[in-house]
């Protein structure tokens, strides 16, 4: 059965009741706003100005209180638009008071608060209210802010996808400065980020260097390091021919032998996080239920599942893989009118980084893994509505997030037959 977002909007409207005080805040870094509406949006109440500190959230509490005792009411949804991580201590603040708290899309309180005053004035105060308005409606969903080993992982994905970027910039700028000094380096070895490579980087970067040194010194260095395979005296009479006959730059090679051994101790320095926050990332994944036979999808990395798991938290909170195919804005929208079909696409109102992580998974998918090569080739030579390429890696995205939904709910391993069953077995034979 597929999930139906109108009957999960329908749910959340009904648990909108007259006892219900509906309080809508304004995140900021030092001074939140908050406002409450009853279920019809009447405002109950002056406004809240609290600090983000611990006496703010305090005079948040009796206010609230105050508002329940004075018009009855016996539950509180507490909704906030997501700013920035502002919001992150409040949000896990209200929710240890056990008060409903729920995420309004800042695209929709952008929209929507003209309906207030018909007026494009934005402020703290108006921006609470029209919050309160669109709970009341409905319009929000219930965040699943991620809990013990789920917390950690999304933290390391987090930190890791920021020392990846680091470590992406660091080795552009020892590759602009191999360009500028020695353009020749990369004649003699391909990848300067082998063994060998970098020791001759620390040891003797300039040609100047090397062509002191002679080739013999050059392998003696290699050697001495650690070096036995590969590399020896052909290779170090190349690197010495490749010196003398550089056109690198001549000046301020002092500033950049330092600047090259501090772009060198930047990189190992990365390395090292990188290798450390994997070694964390398997053990809680070690802890996670379920991570085993997801990683029997062939194809399926480490990496991946560890970015998929920090970005959607606990598969067991989900009903249906519908739903986080929705969490990464993967659903399809159109824009039709009368007689008028508009294009189909995606929506892309999610988590952009969940969904960059399974269209980078699903290509390589599409190259080793049988099943997704098959149903690719289906999609795209298909009798009826063939997609485009790019079409077919967009609906294989979404057929990854349910199989993944389905591996780790239910425990089960990867069974192709069974998981993939609308590509049937004669489309996988005549695919292969």
């Amino acid at each position: 059965m597929k999930y139906k977002m109108q009957q999960k909007q329908n749910q959340r409207i009904q648990q909108i009741t007259d006892c219900t005080l509906i309080v809508g805040a304004d995140i900021a870094k030092e001074t939140h706003v908050a406002r409450a509406i009853d279920f019809r949006g009447i405002e109950l109440g002056k406004e809240c100005v609290f600090a983000n500190d611990d006496e703010g959230l305090a005079k948040l509490v009796t206010w609230m209180k105050e508002l329940q005792r004075l018009h009855g009411k016996t539950d509180i949804v507490f909704g906030v638009e997501p700013t920035g991580h502002y919001w992150f201590p409040l949000g896990a603040f209200i929710q240890e008071l056990d008060v409903r708290f729920v995420l309004l899309n800042p695209h929709h309180v952008n929209k929507s608060k003209e309906l207030e005053d018909n007026c494009p004035t934005k402020n703290d105060y108006k921006d609470a209210k029209v919050i309160a308005n669109l709970v009341k409606d409905g319009k929000y969903t219930e965040p699943k802010l991620p809990t013990g080993v789920y917390a950690d992982l999304r933290i390391l994905m987090n930190l890791r996808e920021k020392v990846m970027v680091n470590l992406g910039q660091v080795q552009q700028r020892i590759q602009n400065w191999l360009d500028r000094f020695f353009p020749e380096y990369t004649q003699v070895f391909k990848d300067w980020e082998g063994k060998a490579s970098l020791i001759t980087l620390r040891k003797s970067p300039l040609p100047q260097d090397l062509t002191s040194l002679g080739a013999s010194e050059i392998v003696n260095q290699w050697k001495s390091s650690g070096v036995r395979r590969a590399v020896g005296m052909k290779r170090a009479k190349r690197l010495v021919s490749a010196a003398e006959k550089s056109i690198g730059l001549k000046e301020g090679l002092m500033a950049a032998r330092l600047e090259l051994t501090a772009l060198l101790e930047q990189y190992e320095m990365f390395l090292r996080q990188r290798d450390e926050i994997m070694v964390q990332v398997e053990q809680l994944l070690n802890q996670i239920p379920g991570t085993e036979e997801m990683l029997s999808v062939p194809g399926m990395g480490v990496t991946t599942l560890a970015g998929f798991l920090a970005e959607v938290g606990d598969l067991q909170g989900y009903d249906h893989g519908q739903q986080i195919i929705r969490l990464a804005g993967l659903n399809l929208k159109e824009n039709s009118s009368g007689k008028r079909k508009g294009k189909t696409g995606i929506s892309k109102r999610g988590r952009s980084r969940l969904r960059a992580l399974h269209f980078r998974a699903v290509l390589p998918m599409v190259a080793t893994n049988p099943e997704f090569k098959a149903l690719h080739h289906y999609y795209t030579t298909r009798a009826c509505n063939p997609l485009k390429k790019k079409q077919s890696l967009i609906a294989l995205c979404g057929k990854l997030i349910r199989v993944l939904h389905t591996l780790g709910t239910r425990q089960v391993q990867y069974n192709a037959e069974d998981l993939l069953g609308p590509i049937r077995k004669s489309q996988i034979q005549m695919a292969a």
